[in-house]
């Protein structure tokens, strides 16, 4: 019987766990399969464009009533990590800019908040740059988490040094790549704001990064944050055209457009290998959830995603 047990088991995996194109949903493994520590489950929760919004929305706001806010964004991360063993959280840019507290504290109340939710990385957005980069250098002592970006050239600014280009978690032997691109900045931010920041090409940026991590650093899971926007009507680059255009990146976890995707998107790239599009809106409205189960000795991995809407209710989810 055990070993009719383990041969059924072993089918199963192989019948449904990301080999290369495809996606399968979580809930279709059955829990026995978890019991068995055949499988390593990793949680990556996202945030972007949260733009200072550190309390609610009113109650009576319009379009946002009783959302948001900070402390239950907290209390919500709280409770998934106290479920859950490995648990990324990570921010798509566009922290600063949209409330009062902003223009009183110049993102340093941000940055000490997401501190001590205990986010683990976040890339920078165009608003990131709004008080400078004086500005932006004199509250990065706020941040106990890296900022990461690969395609603005610092080198002759006061942010040379202050990011990296990725970051590699380890999560029960399982390998997560982080790397982060950001958005032209011209026709966005005054360059009186981002000085002598060079922008690099994101599409080529992100190849050789991901690259890297898969192949250099043998990376199982690779992410990229990313403030380029969903997508646009025009040819400009986008989430959905570099997922189109890459190699190697498992999903994309977006900002800048304020795109409220309910689930993951996914699109085939160069390979015809699915990869997955993330973003949660803005002003801290929701929260991304985005689960991977991979097989320990084959590394195939299975994934479904949703958001999470912050209200008073979130903390009962």
């Amino acid at each position: 019987m055990a070993g009719s047990s383990m041969n059924s088991r072993r089918e199963f995996l192989k019948k449904t766990l990301v080999g290369g194109a495809g996606i399968m949903a979580l809930n279709a493994i059955p829990h026995e399969v978890f019991a068995k520590n055949d499988m390593v489950k990793i949680t990556i929760l996202h945030t972007n464009d949260v733009h200072s919004h550190i309390d609610p929305f009113p109650d009576n706001d319009p379009k946002f009533a009783g959302l948001g806010g900070v402390v239950r964004r907290a209390a919500l991360v709280k409770k998934i990590r106290s479920e859950e063993r490995n648990v990324l959280l990570l921010d798509a840019g566009d922290v600063f800019q949209g409330t009062p507290y902003f223009n009183m504290y110049g993102g340093e109340l941000e940055f000490k908040l997401m501190s001590m939710m205990g986010y683990d990385a976040s890339t920078i957005g165009n608003h990131d740059f709004d008080n400078g980069l004086d500005g932006l250098v004199k509250q990065l002592p706020h941040a106990n988490f890296p900022f990461i970006n690969c395609n603005y050239d610092f080198s002759d600014t006061p942010m040379n040094g202050k990011t990296i280009p990725h970051k590699i978690f380890l999560k029960e032997d399982i390998k997560i790549g982080v790397f982060g691109i950001g958005i032209e900045l011209e026709g966005l931010v005054d360059k009186r704001m981002s000085g002598n920041t060079r922008y690099l090409d994101p599409v080529q940026k992100a190849a050789e990064a991901a690259h890297y991590l898969k192949h250099d650093q043998k990376c199982d899971l690779i992410i990229c944050l990313s403030h380029l926007g969903y997508k646009y009507e025009s040819k400009k680059i986008s989430d959905v055209e570099l997922a189109k255009h890459s190699k190697n990146i498992d999903v994309i976890i977006g900002a800048h457009t304020h795109t409220f995707l309910n689930t993951p998107l996914s699109f085939p790239n160069l390979d015809n290998k699915e990869v997955l599009v993330a973003q949660v809106g803005w002003a801290g409205i929701r929260l991304g959830r985005i689960d991977y189960v991979f097989e320990k000795k084959s590394k195939k991995k299975a994934v479904e995603g949703h958001s999470i809407k912050i209200s008073k209710k979130s903390i009962a989810i």
